[in-house]
């Protein structure tokens, strides 16, 4: 049986230095194109497999990172946002060798358990979600010395490390749009306002009505579950008949909104324009379908990776807030 390749002949192979060989292996940026794909091609054509153990003990590493969601498991399978969060991170980590841990909490005790799993060095860095008020997560984290990046944020801590998009900006575009179409009875269904999305998506609207001097408009709360937005609809309705359009935080708000608004006898859009955010794929299918304000969350998902392998890998980072622009895009619901 032929000896083992090490990391030496993979190197003299490629026809670079060990140093090279080894950042391609530990999965460094800091490489030129075409010494990572020289490398690349060496560990392929002689078959060399890295001592992923030693290799770990030496680093400190284990080559796995936590994507931390605090929410229920029901909501992550419902919600359109994590799954497209969740394709993102995975292309952005398939070239690096690390593996994806997915971990659910959403109660204290589970939040806890969880914490001291993550600080007691089995990630190499860890992704945040779904974060809601002073949640002590990321700061226990960064303050153990565990890389972290955020994917928006809560109302009661700003993350160095953090990719969102532009909420209030998204949202005032959506509610201009309904003005444009005459509407001047504007409702809102908000996002929990514990979290950062749900503030800046309620300021957004503000600021539209502002702008077309349409008063206060009116406002109910939900937590962007399509149930919550029913009951926010229902709740709406009660308040003020003459309602002609609602722009909703979440497509599944305004999908729980178009329910009651088809049971109450509203048709949309003649009667009460509709737009939601998210621009989920249920958008499409909706009767009508839904306008609705599109959010990159693969391209979320691949910059949360980038800047998390930045940090892990010790590199600097030049832009660690990351604020990505939001789009409307208009179909029958208004």
């Amino acid at each position: 049986m032929g000896q083992r390749p090490t990391l030496e002949s993979v190197a003299a192979h490629a026809g670079v230095g060990r140093g090279t060989a080894s950042r391609v292996i530990n999965g460094s940026s800091k490489v030129s194109a075409k010494s990572r794909e020289a490398v690349l091609r060496a560990i392929d054509e002689l078959s060399y497999v890295p001592n992923s153990l030693a290799r770990g003990l030496v680093r400190r590493r284990t080559d796995t990172v936590a994507l931390v969601m605090a929410v229920s498991e029901d909501t992550v399978w419902d919600e359109p946002y994590f799954s497209g969060l969740m394709s993102g991170i995975k292309r952005g980590l398939a070239s690096t060798g690390l593996q994806l841990l997915l971990a659910i909490a959403q109660s204290e005790p589970e939040k806890d358990q969880l914490l001291h799993y993550l600080t007691a060095q089995h990630v190499d860095g860890v992704l945040l979600t779904s974060l809601h008020g002073d949640d002590p997560m990321p700061r226990l984290l960064e303050e153990s010395g565990i890389p972290t990046v955020v994917a928006g944020a809560p109302t009661g801590f700003d993350p160095t490390y953090c990719v969102d998009v532009n909420n209030r900006d998204g949202a005032r575009r959506a509610v201009r749009h309904l003005v444009k179409q005459g509407r001047t009875r504007i409702a809102t269904i908000t996002g929990p306002q514990d979290m950062r999305a749900g503030v800046q998506r309620l300021q957004g609207y503000q600021d539209a009505l502002a702008d077309a001097s349409l008063g206060a408009g009116l406002v109910a709360h939900g937590d962007f579950s399509a149930d919550s937005g029913a009951l926010a609809m229902e709740e709406l309705l009660l308040l003020d008949r003459e309602i002609d359009a609602v722009f909703a935080a979440s497509d599944n708000m305004a999908i729980g909104a178009l329910r009651v608004l088809k049971a109450q006898g509203r048709t949309v859009p003649e009667d009460v324009a509709l737009v939601g955010f998210d621009n989920s794929p249920i958008a499409l299918h909706t009767d009508p379908p839904l306008t609705s304000v599109h959010q990159p969350l693969e391209k979320m998902g691949r910059e949360m990776a980038r800047l998390l392998i930045a940090r892990i890998n010790g590199e600097t980072v030049s832009r660690p807030m990351i604020i990505l622009e939001t789009q409307l895009v208009v179909r029958d619901s208004t």
